[in-house]
């Protein structure tokens, strides 16, 4: 369908998410509530006694920024409802799930990759926090060390070994 605005709805996201990915959130929401929403809306209220709303910049600039903190407060709302935190690590402290420091090696290259497995809300890059939705995730659930895998990448496929699980951390030797 080239030149139509038509776009396959996305998979739900895991409702999962660890405890401190779950009090950042709820931090996050309070300080929305709270503080921010407060400060925009005494802000507004100033704007608005100014006269003309209609060539009142600053009224239209608070007016749009009230809409994305309510947008995102109920965002928020919604969300942390449905969340469920895991706290507890799994049975089997071998294998890759939710939650798991992990360290691997790209076969091609020779690169390692630490990382952790987290929810979709709380994954950050700089971190090395990856969503458990994420394709190297999916491929990785369940391996252990020294097993090998295939993860369907957005630049192609890629060969990773798994060299190191933990649940404890990041430790210096992972």
């Amino acid at each position: 369908m080239a030149g139509t605005r038509y776009r396959a709805p996305q998979a739900p996201s895991t409702a999962l998410i660890t405890r401190p990915g779950f009090d950042r959130l709820h931090a996050e929401l309070d300080d929305l509530w709270r503080v921010r929403r407060p400060e925009v809306v005494t802000a507004l209220a100033a704007a608005a006694a100014e006269g003309d709303r209609s060539e009142n910049a600053e009224y239209s600039y608070r007016k749009r920024q009230l809409g994305e903190i309510d947008r995102r407060v109920r965002y928020l709302t919604k969300r942390l409802e449905s969340l469920r935190v895991v706290d507890e690590p799994p049975r089997d402290l071998s294998a890759i799930f939710f939650g798991a420091w992990i360290v691997l090696e790209n076969v091609d290259d020779g690169r390692e990759l630490r990382a952790r497995i987290v929810g979709p809300d709380e994954t950050d890059a700089r971190l090395g926090c990856i969503s458990i939705d994420s394709p190297l995730a999916r491929s990785a659930l369940k391996r252990r060390v020294d097993d090998e895998f295939v993860a369907q990448l957005p630049g192609g496929p890629a060969r990773f070994a798994v060299l190191a699980v933990s649940y404890s951390g990041p430790a210096d030797n992972l």
